[in-house]
Formats: C-alpha cells, sequence, structure tokens
C-alpha cells in the first residue's frame, strides 16, 4: 500500500482530452433527441426539470440584480428564503448569466444535463486512472457510473444527476496528498464545495464520505509513524477546509431561517416508508432502457408506489465486471476489499427504513435517527450514487482483468477491443435511446406588464412548473410555486382560490397584498393533477375552467375588481 501511495501515475494531456471529448460525445449521442429542441424541449420529462430550468435561471438573475437577495425567489410570495425550499442548484448559477426568458432556461437546462453526464463519466475516469487503472479500463469504469441504468431513472432530477463532481474532488485531492501538490489538494476542496452547492442531496452523502476518508488517513498517518507532511500540503488543507467550511455554513443558513421560520425540525421515520426501496429494487430496471426496460405498471407492481425513487438496478455488466474486479492486482488488496465494502454498505443503506419486518431495523434508521442532517432527507435510495461509484471503480478493475487476461493470450490490440466492448455492452445496458424530451407549452399571453405580485390558477403541481419558467421573461412575484417543501401559506391560497371570485377569496387575496389574478383555460386536456412520464395522478380541486365557465363567474358588486379578457386566460385586477 506504501508504495501504492508514493508512485502516483502519470496521465498524459492527450489521455485527458480524449477522456474529455469521448464524454462529451456519449452524453450527446446518448441524448441526440434533444439536440433538435434545445430551447423548446426539457430532457426526461415535464416534472421537475421545468421547476429546475427556472431555479437555474433564477440563479442568475439574482446574481445579476439583486445578489444580496439570491434566496428571496419569485416563488410562493409572501414567504422569505423560498429558494430554499428546495435543493437550489447555486453551482449552476453562474450558467444563469447566460440569456434571459423561457426559450434560454429551456437550452440552459438542457445543456447542463448534458454535462452532468459528461462530467460524471470524465471525473470517475479520472479517478479509476489515478487507482491504477489502464486508460480504456478507466473509462469502462466512467461509462458505468455516468450511465448506470440507476441514473436514468433520476434523470429528471439535475442535483441528483450532478455527482460528477464527488468523483472529482476525490481525484484532486487523492492524486493532491499523493503527489504533495497544493494546487490539486487547495482545487479538491473547492470542488467539493462546488459539488455541495448543487444541492444537499448529495452534498451531504458528501461531507460523511470526505469525514470517512480524513479518518482513515489520520489513522494511516498514526501508523505510518507520523511522517511530517510538507507545508505547502498543510496549508493547503487549511485554506481548503476552511473555503469548505465557509461555504457550508453560508449555504445552509436560509435553510435553517426556512426550519426556523415554518416550524419544522424534520422528516418523520414514516415519511421515509413510501420512499424506501426493497430488495427487488435491484433488479428493477428503469421505466427507459436499451437492454432492459419495464413498463411504469410493471415497475409500480415490482417495487410499489413512486417506484421513480425505487428503482436501483446498477447495470448487469457493471456488477459482473466489479466482482472480477474484486480479484485485479493493480490495485492494492485493501482498495478492493474498502470498494467491495463500501458497495455494499451503500447499497444497505439505500434500502432506507421500512414499516415492519427486518426493513424497520436497517441501518438507516441508525443514520437517520442519530447523525446530523440526515433527518432532513427522504429519499434514502439517492445514496445509490456512491453506491454505484464504488462499484464503478471496481468494475474499471474488473475491464482491466479481462484485459490483462486477453493480453496474455492474443496480444494487446485484442486486449483493447475487447475492453472497448465490455464498455459498449456496459453503456448499451444504461442506455435510454431514444430518450424522452417532452415539448414544453408556451405562455398563452404576454402577462409580464401585469400588476404584483399575482396568482396564477388553476394550481396544479404541473401547472405551478409552467407559471415559474413562464416567469423567467420578467420574475413577477407570485403565490405559486414548486419545491419539495410548501409553506403553509401557500396551502391558505389553496383554499382560498377553490371559492374564487368570492368576497372571502378577494378579500383574502387583499390582505396578503396580491394585486393580479390570473386564470388559465387552455388546460381542457383533463391534466387536473401531476404528469410524470406519462402517469397521471387526478387532482379535481385543480381542474382548469373552459372559456365559459371562467367568463360566467360573477365578480361580488362593490369589490373594486375588474377584468380582462386576453384568450385563453382571463385576468383579474383587484384594485388597493
Amino acid at each position: 500500500m506504501r508504495a501504492w501511495w508514493s508512485n502516483s501515475p502519470s496521465i498524459e494531456r492527450a489521455q485527458v482530452i480524449k477522456a474529455g471529448l469521448i464524454g462529451s460525445v456519449l452524453s450527446l449521442v446518448q441524448f441526440y433527441t434533444l439536440l433538435s429542441g434545445l430551447g423548446s424541449r426539457i430532457a426526461a420529462d415535464d416534472g421537475d426539470p421545468v421547476s429546475q430550468s427556472w431555479q437555474v435561471a433564477w440563479g442568475g438573475h439574482a446574481l445579476l440584480h439583486h445578489p444580496l437577495a439570491f434566496w428571496q425567489a419569485n416563488q410562493f410570495w409572501p414567504a422569505k428564503d423560498s429558494l430554499a425550499f428546495s435543493d437550489a442548484l447555486v453551482g449552476y448559477a453562474p450558467f444563469g448569466l447566460l440569456g434571459s426568458g423561457v426559450d434560454a432556461a429551456l437550452t440552459r437546462y438542457n445543456l447542463l444535463f448534458l454535462f452532468a453526464f459528461a462530467l460524471a463519466f470524465f471525473a470517475v475516469w479520472l479517478l479509476a486512472r489515478e487507482l491504477g487503472a489502464p486508460n480504456w479500463a478507466a473509462m469502462v469504469g466512467g461509462a458505468a457510473f455516468a450511465y448506470s441504468p440507476w441514473r436514468l431513472e433520476q434523470a429528471g432530477h439535475l442535483h441528483v444527476i450532478s455527482s460528477g463532481g464527488i468523483a472529482l474532488a476525490i481525484f484532486l485531492l487523492l492524486r493532491g496528498y499523493r503527489r504533495n501538490d497544493w494546487r490539486l489538494i487547495t482545487g479538491g476542496w473547492v470542488a467539493a464545495a462546488w459539488q455541495q452547492s448543487i444541492g444537499f442531496t448529495l452534498g451531504l452523502q458528501l461531507d460523511y464520505l470526505l469525514l470517512i476518508l480524513g479518518l482513515i488517513g489520520l489513522i494511516t498517518w498514526l501508523r505510518a509513524g507520523r511522517p511530517h507532511p510538507p507545508a505547502s500540503s498543510i496549508k493547503a488543507t487549511g485554506v481548503g477546509v476552511g473555503f469548505f467550511l465557509l461555504s457550508t455554513w453560508l449555504l445552509t443558513r436560509p435553510y435553517l431561517r426556512v426550519l426556523n421560520a415554518e416550524g419544522r425540525t424534520s422528516y418523520s421515520l414514516q415519511s421515509l416508508y413510501s420512499f424506501s426501496p426493497s430488495l427487488r429494487s435491484f433488479l428493477s430496471p428503469p421505466e427507459y432502457g436499451m437492454l432492459f426496460s419495464k413498463t411504469p405498471q410493471q415497475l409500480t407492481a415490482a417495487v410499489g408506489k413512486g417506484y421513480a425513487e425505487k428503482v436501483l438496478y446498477p447495470g448487469l455488466v457493471a456488477a459482473l465486471l466489479a466482482v472480477v474486479g474484486l480479484w485485479w492486482n493493480g490495485i492494492p488488496k485493501a482498495l478492493r476489499v474498502g470498494l467491495g465494502l463500501t458497495t455494499v454498505l451503500f447499497a444497505v443503506l439505500s434500502l432506507g427504513v421500512h414499516q415492519t419486518g427486518v426493513g424497520h431495523y436497517l441501518p438507516y434508521r441508525f443514520v437517520f435517527e442519530y447523525l446530523p442532517g440526515w433527518d432532513g432527507i427522504r429519499t434514502p435510495g439517492r445514496l445509490h450514487t456512491l453506491t454505484t461509484l464504488a462499484l464503478a471503480l471496481l468494475a474499471a478493475a474488473g475491464a482491466a482483468r479481462v484485459g490483462d487476461l486477453i493480453r496474455q493470450r492474443k496480444g494487446s490490440s485484442l486486449a483493447t477491443a475487447g475492453v472497448v466492448v465490455l464498455g459498449l455492452l456496459v453503456l448499451a445496458d444504461g442506455s435510454g435511446i431514444p430518450f424522452p424530451n417532452p415539448a414544453i407549452r408556451k405562455a398563452p399571453a404576454d402577462v409580464t406588464s401585469v400588476a404584483t405580485p399575482l396568482i396564477q390558477t388553476p394550481l396544479a403541481p404541473s401547472d405551478n412548473r409552467l407559471y415559474l419558467l413562464w416567469s423567467t421573461e420578467s420574475f413577477q412575484p407570485m403565490v405559486n410555486g414548486r419545491s419539495t417543501f410548501i409553506p403553509s401559506s401557500y396551502y391558505e391560497a389553496e383554499t382560498q382560490m377553490a371559492t374564487f371570485p368570492s368576497a372571502e377569496s378577494i378579500g383574502w387575496l387583499r390582505s396578503h397584498g396580491v394585486k393580479t389574478v390570473i386564470v388559465h383555460t387552455e388546460f381542457t386536456e383533463q391534466r387536473d393533477g401531476e404528469r410524470f412520464k406519462g402517469k397521471f395522478h387526478t387532482e379535481p380541486q385543480f381542474r382548469s375552467p373552459t372559456w365559459a365557465q371562467a367568463t360566467a363567474a360573477k365578480i361580488p358588486a362593490g369589490s373594486r375588481v375588474t377584468r380582462e379578457l386576453v384568450h385563453p386566460v382571463v385576468i383579474y385586477h383587484l384594485a388597493p
């Protein structure tokens, strides 16, 4: 192990460029359907990606126009810190500076989607090379992580698939400490801070991973006789850790303010049950897949409701290669054992906790109840990020071992070809070609000049996402919003708008400063609730009225409310 530590491999610049290009090309090929509609369609589905495209747009808008009010987004008026109601994608905010409006928001999101897969491939390639895997075998590892079938089912969550920063941070830190390079060490901590700024869903996992790796490093250092590291490495560590902790503190402040303001401290154990996968989840491929796939009905039958958070299939080819990789001597045995144990540990943690049976005592329950931060996470399956990372590194080792066996019998050329074939099989197992990219409805009318704050109805989750996306033209403050956490004031708005334009609802709106109500009549195709990958959840209270119904609604006498007809929307102006 000491010999391995002191011999950090050289990585040629040409190889780095080639790996980066291959990662980019793979992303473009896998999701080629996006390329013809970057500004009119959206990757994966028209659920969370729509509101996340608004999040990135808001980040750029806030940086440019009011950086000191960054967290005071234009959703959920009059709630404060409304950007902190879910993972805010802060790390992507600088990309929001490029372009403006709806088309730019969609284009930006789709490019970030492609970037997330390219970075995941490239970063794991770098890490596998640093561990000792040959060039093409490391690319198999990159493919096994970036295109794990599990990620296909998570493709609608940009904050979950944006996991390349984890591997990049570990690579930079590992290589930096092995080579005593202060620039790499500093860069590793900056990369870790950037990854955490995308969201705490992955950021919390990274925090604990860095803590565990740090403890392992400390124990190894003590056993080695406390060798004195170079002063430059010590300074870089101090600066890097300080920057990481400072950025963490700044990021957590608005979330803590939200928790205090709303009186909510954590998710309950009960809330985890519906999001906890079962053992069958490891054998359930995603809805979209080239080699293996299942229909929504089959997945629901296999893993239960909410299957998008429960599919844990890591890829058959990658899993078999990982098993082979446990016996490849190119990586020290301690590392291979550690990667194997990490794979098993996080696979078990990904199962969460269940209401009855043995599943009620799974280790995630201890993590949730006793370790800081985990009571704010409701989806245990997303810990599969670290499962697939460790599995991918072992898969790279497995590809290297297969390559060695072929080389001994058939020569180097066939060995390289064999490893490339393994990579293609991994990609086929994790490919969703052709991947969905639904078209996004354009705003039915220009409402950028109406008085604000405003509220738009109907209030279905899918409609609120559209309102947020449309608001990127001017970012008008609105009562509407969509996030993981919903403030209590919004539930009051739902109740009041069910009777609008009654005198009571108008009085409530005025008391909250709302000046405009926009009633949409174009949502008439029975899209009453939330649409997600072709599945509908009926929510009659959010039904869109027809044009005749909307224009026939009677305004209470003396209410000082005027109505403007801009087909297909009806705009109500509330005088003070």
